[in-house]
């Protein structure tokens, strides 16, 4: 990344002192990507304040002033750096969470800080770092409805949650969030002085956390949409952020029935309720990581997070008990950084798609009239059974053109690794569901696994394991669609001659439901005769040997091209 930017006046840097360490970040909040929140420099160092607040006899202490010192070390290296980056004195924050709050020389540590670096530290309440937190977690997603859980060092928050698509609010209650003091490395201390004791204060300590999170819950007040939402999906949809938790889906992830795992962030991973409460499944995987000398036996686990599992499954355990049915978990990156970022931000930029934000810039003039005949190539009605949507046909649209200077031996590779490792691999707020079904819809518009090599045909097989066979079809048939698309329009821009329309029908012979798609141009003739190729490879589709799942028993539809 370029140290220079014509838009230093966007640049926001910003300290998190949490508990289990301190990350730092700047931030390019410039139009028009702001939404997506882009990152242009990000580093953690390792200094864990509440560890260094317990003496070797286990006694609280006050924050060493060794410990003082390598935290100021770290902030002239971070001032330093922002002023390479150009960011402005004034957008420069320094935010401090548990640890800090609590520590018994909390005010002199602030005082060294300021003295130092001249930097005044923010002190988050409980209820405010719950409330960042969530703000954060509605960054991660382009749309969030459900509870939410924030698990640091020092103490986890619980609330509930609900960003409108439409308006850009994000509504939560007016306390905030419920904080209390079971965080991953508080937690694990007092779990080991339980172990200690025995029996009845191990079992004394899940019945009090249970209690605590109960009451939590309680207290909020959940309105009646989610509580409906709940209802017609079987549960709610429990958002989890913060190290510890993350900690807990990367391991999940490692043992997940699709191995391995293609996509690698774990921002947008969900579990379903049955594999996230499967304590023991990741408790002994977490072990097996503890007693292997391969030091990445676990992606992005270190010893310290493993060493926190079983602290992390007691309280999964106690959510479980305590909190009322949870259909399904999403994982989440955004934090106190995103947060906080994101609580600056006005309404209109808010409720933009994460998706549509993160591929604008590569759109042409042409893109929404590509858009739109994308959209109506999906019958009237249908496109909610598809597991698409407009944002991610829009997103199609958009980037439809992008790999048409590739050679052609890569087109479809470099598509289909866009959204893991390639283009908008760094894009924040997008699930792992829009990742995956971008990547096969561009990788469908540029040729599909025909057209890969055997390395990328395995990834290819991975990644549409992770969706519906139903959305999988789909995404080849709207993938060659676009593809259809281009070879009227190679430029991506061209007049809006062109238009598409799809109906249901039944084919002749046997009576099966079936896709018409039309093609005319603006004065009603068909243009099969012009795309011939593309219209057989979109009928190809509708081939039952080429239906996701094969022949017999596959899914998918014929189609006919007009």
């Amino acid at each position: 990344m370029a140290l220079n930017t014509p838009n230093a006046e966007h640049l926001h840097g910003l300290v998190d002192m949490g508990s289990n360490g301190i990350r730092f970040s700047i931030t390019d909040l410039s139009p028009p990507t702001t939404r997506i929140l882009p990152t242009l420099y990000t580093s953690r160092a390792g200094i864990s304040l509440y560890d260094a607040q317990y003496s070797s006899t286990g006694s609280r202490i006050p924050i060493p002033d060794s410990t003082i010192n390598k935290v100021i070390d770290k902030l002239i290296h971070f001032k330093r750096t922002c002023s390479d980056f150009d960011v402005p004195e004034s957008n420069i924050t320094v935010l401090a969470t548990e640890a800090t709050r609590t520590a018994l020389n909390s005010e002199e540590f602030r005082g060294r800080v300021k003295q130092e670096t001249g930097w005044e530290v923010q002190m988050l309440k409980k209820e405010d770092e719950g409330r960042v937190g969530a703000l954060g977690v509605a960054t991660s997603l382009g749309e969030v409805k459900g509870l939410v859980m924030d698990l640091g060092g020092g103490s986890t928050q619980l609330t509930w949650l609900v960003s409108d698509t439409e308006t850009g609010e994000v509504k939560m209650p007016e306390q905030g969030a419920v904080s209390m003091p079971f965080g991953a490395a508080a937690l694990s201390r007092r779990l080991e002085e339980a172990e200690k004791r025995g029996a009845d204060a191990k079992k004394a300590l899940a019945g009090e956390i249970k209690q605590a999170i109960t009451n939590a819950y309680q207290s909020l007040s959940i309105p009646k949409e989610l509580q409906d939402l709940a209802k017609q999906q079987g549960g709610y949809a429990l958002y989890l952020s913060g190290g510890g938790f993350r900690g807990w889906g990367f391991v999940l992830m490692s043992q997940h029935a699709i191995s391995p795992y293609p996509i690698s962030l774990i921002n947008g991973f969900c579990a379903s309720r049955r594999s996230f409460l499967d304590t023991d499944l990741v408790t002994n995987a977490a072990t097996s990581h503890l007693d292997s000398e391969d030091e990445t036996a676990i992606f992005r686990i270190s010893q310290r997070r493993a060493t926190q599992v079983p602290a992390v499954a007691f309280l999964v355990t106690a959510l479980s008990e305590a909190l009322p049915h949870i259909n399904e978990v999403r994982f989440c990156q955004g934090g106190v950084r995103e947060g906080f970022l994101f609580s600056s931000l006005p309404s209109e930029t808010r409720k933009q798609s994460p998706v549509v934000v993160a591929t604008a810039a590569h759109a042409t003039p042409g893109s929404p009239h590509h858009a739109a005949l994308l959209a109506s190539a999906i019958p009237p009605a249908t496109l909610p059974s598809t597991g698409l949507s407009i944002p991610l046909i829009t997103a199609l649209a958009n980037l439809s053109p992008h790999y048409s200077s590739h050679p052609k031996d890569i087109r479809a590779a470099a598509a289909l690794r866009s959204t893991t490792t390639g283009l908008l691999a760094s894009c924040h707020g997008l699930s792992h569901h829009e990742r995956t079904c971008l990547a096969l819809l561009l990788c469908h518009r540029w040729g599909g696994a025909k057209d890969l090599a055997a390395t990328d045909a395995s990834f290819f097989s991975s990644l549409q394991s992770l969706l519906s066979p139903s959305t999988a079809w789909w995404c080849r048939y709207l993938g060659c669609v676009a593809a259809l698309i281009g070879a009227v329009y190679p430029s991506g821009r061209g007049d809006e001659s062109m238009t598409l329309s799809a109906t249901w029908s039944f084919s002749k012979k046997k009576g099966e439901r079936m896709m018409v798609l039309k093609t005319s141009d603006g004065k009603g003739a068909s243009l099969r005769s012009v795309v011939e190729e593309e219209a057989e490879k979109v009928e190809k589709v509708g081939k039952k040997k080429n239906w996701i799942g094969g022949k017999e028993g596959g899914v998918g539809f014929k189609v006919e091209v007009l």
